[in-house]
């Protein structure tokens, strides 16, 4: 039982809100937070009440109780949460030491006072003092007496409070839960010229935190926010996708430092289950692609990459929450031809988005370590060459991205380059239809 004090005498005069209302909020990073509000029955003093229904995956630690609309003074002294469910297992270990009756198939009874249950079988003491095993695949019935004592139906918190007048009263209760993720979902059509792209987003909710919540209000909040470590929850196992939501999708505003979504109608978010509702209109940006060769880490692959600003004046202009990217292209046909997926990260405004698409297979490329020589005890030069071979039958510009550790320099390249980074240079190099381009470098590196 996870027990803490409450210091929540509360006295809050406001506009009485409906009973059994709830709001959801969703983040990135396996985390929710829940606002109900339900309709409560409190006697006059000292009382116990069961708040039954939280999900699993509650966060007992996290809960926050307040009255709406009342005059009333109710405070917290105490609160226990139960999740020690009902299950067959939990009966039989609940019911050692006492008395249980079986019915096989044939209709037979057995009666006796459970000692062990474990191997598909339970061992029975009778009245008489003769032990008997008994298999579970032969019997069709056991009844229980009744339900033990610390096992309920649904994790419920169990309050202890202290109330000055009896009454019903609408309660305002929080609590974080972990069991809720979302991520976006982009779709990108690419056009037929290459040019423009077609880009959609969707959200997608993942709830496996073991509770429903119906006609909630909804929000996302798309951001890194930082969390105090603590000890890893199990989570729920299987799930299923929903139906892509319909009607209108998410408005998007500035909070804090982050960005929340709101659905402007309820939802229902089902335990379980995936659940997709749109996060923007479709919308249309120019793109550029690039081919891009890293030989340090792909010493025979050139990628693929489409370039994009998040800007208004490029089509788009809005918040882009982290999340996988798909990209398609339609064939003479109509037919939708995936060509590629990758992830991005969270992108404010009038930043630039590169996608990887995959790698280009009419551009080939390899790197040669023509020679190294010693030129003194801390110094030495490294002759490279690299060839690009386009297959292709238009003319293609290729980026190098070269990369050197230590201390370093460039003394000769039949080809300009400028550092993107102090381990990393770029080189631009265009190579015509069906042609070689290579690239000669000397590279003097020190040692101190």
């Amino acid at each position: 039982m996870n027990k803490m004090l409450m210091i929540l005498c509360l006295l809050i005069p406001a506009v009485p809100v409906g009973a059994d209302e709830v709001a959801v909020t969703v983040y990135n990073s396996n985390l929710g937070v829940i606002s109900e509000t339900r309709l409560l029955e409190f006697e006059k003093g000292i009382g116990r009440l069961s708040f039954r229904d939280v999900p699993a995956q509650i966060d007992a630690a996290s809960v926050r109780f307040e009255l709406i609309g009342s005059d009333a003074r109710v405070g917290i002294l105490e609160q226990n949460y139960a999740y020690d469910l009902v299950s067959p297992q939990q009966m039989y270990q609940k019911y050692i030491d006492k008395d249980i009756e079986l019915i096989d198939k044939e209709g037979r009874m057995f009666t006796g006072t459970l000692l062990a249950y474990a191997g598909g079988a339970v061992t029975l003491m009778e009245k008489s003092g003769r032990i008997k095993i008994v298999l579970l695949e032969n019997i069709s019935e056991v009844n229980f007496p009744k339900l033990p004592d610390g096992l309920i139906t649904r994790p419920t918190l169990f309050w202890i409070y202290d109330a000055d007048k009896a009454g019903r009263f609408n309660c305002r209760v929080g609590y974080q839960t972990g069991g809720l993720s979302w991520t976006a979902e982009y779709v990108g059509l690419l056009s037929g010229d290459e040019n423009s792209l077609d880009l959609s987003g969707w959200s997608s909710i993942t709830n496996n935190s073991g509770k429903t919540y119906k006609n909630a209000t909804l929000k996302l909040v798309a951001g890194d926010i930082n969390r105090a470590t603590s000890p890893p929850r199990i989570l729920a196992k299987g799930m299923a996708m929903a139906e892509m939501a319909t009607g209108a999708g998410f408005e998007e505003k500035a909070f804090f430092e982050y960005h929340m979504y709101t659905l402007p109608r309820r939802a229902t978010v089902a335990d379980k289950e995936i659940k997709q509702i749109s996060l923007f209109e479709p919308a249309r940006t120019t793109v550029d692609k690039l081919f891009v060769y890293r030989p340090d880490r792909h010493p025979s692959d050139v990628e693929v990459r489409l370039k994009f600003i998040n800007s208004e004046s490029d089509g788009l202009g809005m918040p882009l929450p982290a999340g996988r990217i798909r990209l398609f292209k339609a064939d003479d046909d109509g037919a939708m031809i995936l060509l590629g997926e990758d992830r991005i990260d969270h992108t404010p405004k009038d930043e630039e988005v590169t996608v990887k698409v995959g790698n280009a297979f009419d551009i080939v490329a390899e790197q040669k370590l023509i020679s190294q020589q010693r030129v003194s005890a801390k110094v030495e030069d490294r002759q490279y060459e690299i060839e690009l071979r386009n297959r292709k039958e238009a003319d293609v510009m290729v980026t190098v991205e070269k990369s050197f550790y230590g201390y370093w320099d460039i003394l000769e390249s039949n080809y300009e380059f400028k550092r993107k980074n102090a381990s990393t240079v770029e080189f631009d190099i265009p190579v015509k239809a069906g042609q070689t381009a290579q690239l000669n470098m000397l590279v003097r590196f020190t040692s101190r």
